[in-house]
């Protein structure tokens, strides 16, 4: 028995409120690489302790120094692995989360926002002392990421060690006598948990 195309179309369209009504939501997790507007740095964020922090995970251009730092000690600090997002919570009830945004272009330090937009964007807010306020938006580049093991580490027991991040790490190809290349590659950071930085703020 053929049915009228009005009753199919009546067929989907409760059957499309029926499904949307039984398939849970999901939320929005903004642990991940992302890219940052201008292309120059990746950054890995994931949640470290109950907050969310990130980390610059790749740069462009390799070496970046954290030169702009008000604190003279920390400008010889490599930019790789350092920092950016600095403990995020969660807003109750939005799926949203503030903290801090350090800005390694001018050394400051800002009151901050982020919030995925769909699944592959996290829109970033930050603001100055209440002004001076600004944002772009970031590209998801992979996530999201799993849970850091050092967050289940026991009351207690010792923390894994935490991986190097120097920068880079040159590796020297063999080649015939006389003659010599280097080839460079991008150290990866690995679980920003157990860098440094975040083990000391986080725990």
């Amino acid at each position: 028995m053929l049915h009228r195309p009005r009753d199919v179309v009546r067929t989907f369209i409760v059957f499309g409120v029926f499904a949307m009504s039984v398939t849970p939501a999901l939320a929005a997790d903004p642990s991940g690489d992302w890219k940052v507007a201008d292309g120059v740095a990746n950054i890995r964020v994931a949640e470290c302790s109950g907050n969310m922090w990130g980390v610059v995970a790749w740069e462009q251009e390799p070496g970046g120094l954290d030169d702009h730092n008000p604190d003279v000690s920390k400008r010889s600090r490599p930019t790789l692995g350092m920092p950016i997002l600095i403990n995020m919570k969660k807003k109750a009830g939005v799926d949203q989360w503030e903290g801090e945004v350090y800005n390694a272009k001018d050394g400051k330090t800002y009151s901050s926002t982020i919030k995925p937009i769909g699944s592959d964007k996290l829109e970033i807010q930050g603001c100055v002392l209440g002004f001076l306020c600004g944002g772009e938006t970031w590209t998801r580049v992979a996530g999201p990421i799993p849970p850091s093991p050092a967050a289940s580490v026991a009351k207690g027991a010792k923390a894994p060690v935490a991986p190097k991040t120097t920068g880079a790490m040159t590796a020297t190809t063999k080649m015939p006598a006389g003659q010599k290349q280097t080839a460079t590659t991008t150290a990866d950071v690995g679980d920003i948990c157990l860098l440094a930085d975040i083990a000391r703020l986080a725990h």
